[in-house]
């Protein structure tokens, strides 16, 4: 797995390439169509989240769309009454935390999605029971608040409506319904979540686009908003499913950072000060350290971390999005905490970017590769950073990525000797990740080929027992690119 950690999608399904991304649309009569959005950028990029899926404990019916623990055996400790989704709404009723008429419209938004569970099969039942899982899992960890009520039940209801009709769908998959801008997408195991990052990458392209886009850009952020929940002394936008390890609610700085720069370019469009209030609210995330928030203290100054369940993990197209969005609303909106949070974020990214650098491609975190999507991603959020501070690091560095789309890999074969009788670990050094192609000869004949594809740094093949003798050794390498290089040597097997 490349991405260690967060071998994704980024994709989760963070924007990626320019292309417009094929999309399936859901009509108001349920009726399915594929669609290319011009404004929902693609392929997902977003790591692949983790597949299994928190099961809703053993549970008995107790009326009309509730549910109560089933009972178990008695034990000599009193527990504590388990919570549950209905106790929790109830709660929050009872508290005047949500009016009568949002309480009743959850309940009944719960119950119909149980309902529909117990008359699916298979896939749809099994990614239906996902999404209402987490609602319960973060009900029974006392997560549940009113904030965190529209954008769960709305989740439920999405899930609800394509898992009964809709068609089955390809991970990654990104889908949206009408009526709505919001973009959607599939985690296998986790059902059809809100993305988060896609639906304020898709506001940007909204924006780029002009005033014909204007209209769908306010739509989009007047559904957006009110699904932020509060977090950390303001408002954030989480992530409700489990993903690589992480349970929810989580959240990313990367996607926060991109709303803030979804609704400085709001405000540019429309002149309306309200974008930049609700911007103004989301900044305080970035001060809170993980797990709660997505600022982590360093000697230089604060690294924004993409994922608040692992903030250990560096990825450096993520934090460099981050320093853009809030470079881009201190500047429209002079707000002073948004200038600190960037001079902060932007002393640490200077001195990190470097180790990112391995003299031939880009580092997604520290010891993995950049596919090329990736790749081409931090370059130009690189040259973006370089345009905005004219750091000479930033600069430098998006200079180097650039040119190593042109330059082939470098080899150099290290093992030259063998023993007959045994096989031989063919060991050589490779400056960036390729594809590699090996061919062992003896004379005219091939003894031995094989492939694979191999990060940078020292790699080796194992070849077949061999008879002594002197053989010929051919190592070929293409990169991401498309570069070819290629080294011939010699391998003396001895006895």
């Amino acid at each position: 797995m490349r991405r260690g950690l967060v071998v994704l999608l980024a994709l989760l399904a963070w924007p990626g390439t320019a292309a417009a991304a094929p999309v399936l649309f859901r009509a108001g009569n349920g009726a399915v169509s594929t669609r290319n959005d011009p404004f929902v950028r693609g392929p997902a990029l977003t790591p692949a989240p983790a597949r299994a899926s928190p099961s809703r404990p053993s549970q008995t019916r107790g009326g009309p769309g509730r549910f109560r623990p089933a009972l178990t055996a008695p034990t000599h400790r009193t527990r504590r009454p388990a919570r549950t989704v209905n106790g929790e709404l109830t709660r929050i009723y009872r508290q005047h935390g949500i009016t009568a008429s949002a309480y009743r419209g959850y309940e009944r938004s719960y119950s119909r999605a149980l309902a529909a569970e117990r008359h699916l099969h298979g896939t749809r039942r099994a990614e239906l029971a996902a999404v209402s899982a987490n609602v319960h899992g973060i009900a029974a960890a006392g997560a549940l608040t009113a904030s965190r009520l529209p954008v769960l039940f709305a989740t439920l209801d999405r899930n609800r409506q394509w898992w009964a009709t809709g068609p089955l769908l390809s991970n990654g998959q990104r889908v949206e319904f009408a009526g709505s801008q919001l973009v959607w997408q599939y985690y296998a195991g986790q059902g059809i979540q809100l993305q988060v990052l896609g639906s304020f990458g898709k506001a940007d392209g909204l924006y780029t686009s002009g005033l014909a886009g204007y209209p769908a850009l306010t739509q989009l952020l007047s559904q957006l908003i009110p699904l932020a929940a509060r977090r950390g002394g303001g408002l954030t936008w989480e992530y409700y499913f489990h993903f690589d390890g992480g349970s929810p609610p989580w959240t990313s700085a990367m996607s926060q950072a991109t709303g803030l720069e979804a609704l400085s370019r709001a405000y540019r469009a429309t002149k309306n000060a309200y974008y930049l209030q609700v911007a103004a609210r989301a900044l305080p995330i970035f001060t809170v350290r993980p797990p709660v928030g997505v600022g982590v203290p360093t000697a230089r100054g604060t690294r924004f971390v993409q994922y608040t369940f692992t903030p250990g993990t560096s990825i450096i197209n993520a934090f460099l999005q981050t320093l853009i969005g809030l470079h881009d609303y201190a500047a429209v909106s002079g707000n002073l905490a948004a200038q600190k949070l960037f001079r902060a974020g932007n002393a640490e990214a200077q001195a990190e970017v470097p180790q990112f650098d391995t003299g031939a491609w880009s580092l997604y975190q520290p010891g993995v590769e950049d596919d090329l999507a990736y790749h081409d991603l931090v370059t130009g959020f690189l040259g973006q950073m370089c345009a905005d501070t004219k750091a000479p690091v930033y600069c430098r560095t998006a200079q180097h990525f650039r040119a190593y789309l042109k330059v082939p890999p470098v080899l150099q074969q290290l093992t030259r000797r063998g023993k007959a009788r045994r096989s031989t670990h063919l060991r050589f050094s490779l400056s960036k990740y390729s594809h590699v192609g090996v061919v062992l000869t003896r004379g005219a004949t091939t003894i031995y080929a094989t492939s694979a594809a191999l990060p940078y740094g020292t790699d080796q093949i194992t070849l077949p027992v061999v008879r002594a003798g002197s053989y010929g050794v051919r190592i070929a390498a293409t990169d991401l690119a498309g570069n070819f290089a290629r080294v011939s040597g010699t391998l003396t097997v001895s006895r």
